[in-house]
């Protein structure tokens, strides 16, 4: 089966599941994991600039899209043409069926089984934690957190963080006024770059915070990607002690 993917994440985990360079013959380019398997696979596009000819010109068996992430007319437009899976990823649930739906597409059952046990098993080592108010800054020039519909406030929630913008649908615009109430803040690596330069400036607002800079790729990465935190996320609860 030939597949072209249009989701960063999923393209990683593609590869996780087993996939070869010879099955995987489309990718965007924003598909950067794992660098070392990605060298030969054709790109087509931004995740929302997609070469459509392109596309149509590599002759893919399936194309994997996702609602948030793909534009809905370049999806409705390609499945003119090709068998498209749109994926819908909100919480660590829809993450569970992901696997299991891309296991049982491709054959890869009995891996993509072990890559779910492993994110629960992982997860499971905090559910006693006691919830420390958070917010999750995704963008500036507005201010951009994360709602409860996320996927993003679903993984904070696993790992023993109350976000302070639960009752807040997707992505909302804040200002630093509403960030007063939250313990911890985190800054992501990604869509928005948030470096150093970025905690000093909130720092001077919002003395009594504690701001780190937190890899995106962690928290908003869906698939196999949760299986390899484990670490990280423990690292981090230990920093919010």
């Amino acid at each position: 089966m030939k597949i072209i993917s249009l989701v960063p994440s999923i393209t990683e985990t593609l590869f996780d599941l087993g996939l070869s360079e010879n099955e995987i013959i489309g990718r965007t380019k924003f598909c950067i994991h794992p660098a070392n398997r990605l060298k030969n696979v054709s790109v087509i596009g931004g995740t929302k600039n997609l070469n459509i000819t392109k596309i149509k010109a590599l002759k893919p068996d399936l194309i994997i899209a996702n609602k948030e992430e793909n534009i809905k007319e370049d999806v409705e437009e390609l499945q003119k043409y090709f068998k498209v899976l749109v994926t819908n990823v909100s919480n660590l649930e829809d993450n569970y069926y992901l696997l299991k739906t891309l296991g049982n597409l491709l054959g890869k059952q009995e891996i993509a089984q072990k890559f779910n046990l492993k994110i629960y098993e992982i997860l499971a080592k905090f559910s006693t934690l006691e919830k420390k108010k958070c917010a999750y800054l995704i963008w500036k020039n507005p201010y951009m957190t994360v709602g409860f519909d996320t996927f993003i406030h679903d993984i904070l929630d696993k790992i023993g963080f109350q976000n302070i913008f639960k009752d807040h649908k997707r992505y909302p615009e804040i200002s630093v006024e509403d960030l007063k109430t939250a313990d911890y803040i985190f800054l992501s690596s990604e869509p928005f770059p948030f470096r150093q330069k970025h905690i000093d400036e909130l720092q001077k607002e919002l003395p009594d915070a504690k701001i780190f800079l937190v890899d995106g790729e962690s928290f908003s990465w869906y698939g196999t990607r949760l299986a390899k935190c484990e670490g990280y996320f423990q690292n981090l609860v230990e920093k919010c002690q």
